[in-house]
């Protein structure tokens, strides 16, 4: 269902329009919020789109860098379940000649 859900970012209010849960949207209006504000923080003058351009980059950049994080996790992960394959492989003759006590 489609709602509208009313946020405020950086001193501006926004109308977000979808069917997203409405504490889910807040959270994410209170993360840009706070990117903005702390990029403010170091610029002497700021105008709020060159605040929001930055804030989309430097999320943009967390995302990039938790999305790499998470491949590396997975070829690491990958490369763990290769080894143990290889090492049950090269065991399983033995495993295998072994008589099973009746």
């Amino acid at each position: 269902m489609t709602k509208t859900i009313e946020v405020e970012i950086y001193g501006q209010r926004y109308s977000i329009r979808g069917d997203a849960d409405e504490q889910y949207v807040r959270r994410l209006a209170g993360f840009v919020d706070e990117h903005m504000r702390a990029l403010a923080k170091g610029m002497k003058t700021a105008t709020l789109a060159r605040l929001a351009i930055l804030a989309a980059i430097n999320i943009a950049h967390q995302l990039f860098q938790s999305e790499q994080l998470r491949q590396q996790g997975e070829a690491a992960v990958e490369r763990r379940m290769l080894s143990l394959m290889e090492s049950i492989e090269e065991e399983m003759p033995s495993l295998l000649s072994q008589e099973v006590p009746s």
